[in-house]
């Protein structure tokens, strides 16, 4: 017996299949056959099974179908518990380059109605600057930098969220390196699921590709970390161990996130020993 989308095929006779778009399209993905056995359709077997009358009624259904599955299958993407972690970490990367780019060009501008300020502007850190231009009431510089100082508020809610949507989405990740490192790992690998599969030597240079790729063309040192760097645990390792310390917590963070994506719930045996390992690594007692 053969079976298509539009019904089952057996010694020239044929039975329709019965019920709506999505049942066709539920259909189809019970459907297995081999390609030793299958035997190409053509249209013409479609409509002497009933299903359609002529060739453009056949497309016609057949299109039908194919629009019907892919909403089907982009409403589950969208569904997915960590695409919308996704979207805020970008988000939050646009914002800090938003605000770094308005809060350098604010400076410049502050810096031509006060030439005098230009020898120390640059040992003052940003959120202060903003301070110091918002007391120029002469000019339009001063409520512009009340707006850059409020966008920078919306940034650091955000990245709150993002964390705390991390521990939700991976928590197994989330505790072993913070929520927002996790979710800046998840972002860079495209989701929970990529991270998952990918092994533990790229999840340890997620995030220095640029520093891989100039190895990889001119012989240059390969990049021992990327986005891991930010944990505490490899930043503060002296630099003759650091290596070793982001090689070891990249391979606890690829089983985490294998973990977090196919159990979906947090591991306390698991997050012992690692956190034990990372530490004696890192050759914290």
């Amino acid at each position: 017996m053969q079976h298509y989308w539009f019904g089952d095929v057996e010694g020239g006779a044929c039975t329709p299949a019965q019920g709506d778009l999505g049942a066709l399209s539920d259909r189809l993905d019970t459907l297995r056959i081999t390609m030793e056995s299958f035997i190409p359709l053509s249209w013409e077997d479609a409509v002497a099974c009933g299903v359609c009358a002529d060739r453009r009624d056949y497309l016609d259904r057949l299109r039908a179908l194919c629009i019907r599955r892919a909403e089907t299958e982009i409403s589950a993407y969208y569904q997915q518990s960590d695409i919308e972690l996704l979207q805020m970490v970008r988000m939050l990367d646009e914002m800090d380059t938003v605000i770094n780019l308005l809060t350098e060009r604010a400076t410049e501008w502050y810096i031509v109605r006060n030439p005098g300020f230009s020898r120390k502007y640059r040992a003052i850190g940003a959120k202060k600057m903003l301070s110091i231009i918002k007391k120029d009431r002469a000019s339009p510089l001063g409520s512009l930098a009340g707006e850059i100082e409020r966008l920078a508020s919306e940034r650091t809610r955000l990245m709150r969220e993002v964390s705390t949507r991390a521990d939700a989405v991976a928590p197994n990740c989330s505790a072993l390196v913070g929520g927002l490192v996790a979710a800046r790992l998840i972002s860079r690998a495209g989701g929970l699921a990529q991270l998952a599969r990918l092994p533990a030597s790229t999840i340890q240079v997620l995030g220095a590709e640029n520093a891989l790729f100039t190895h990889l063309r001119s012989g240059t040192p390969s990049p021992k970390h990327g986005i891991i760097f930010q944990h505490r645990r490899v930043h503060n390792a002296p630099r003759s161990t650091r290596g070793r310390v982001a090689r070891v917590l990249a391979a606890k963070l690829g089983i985490a996130a294998r973990i977090d994506y196919f159990r979906g719930e947090m591991s306390p045996e698991f997050l012992e020993k690692a956190q034990r390992r990372i530490d004696d690594v890192a050759g914290i007692a």
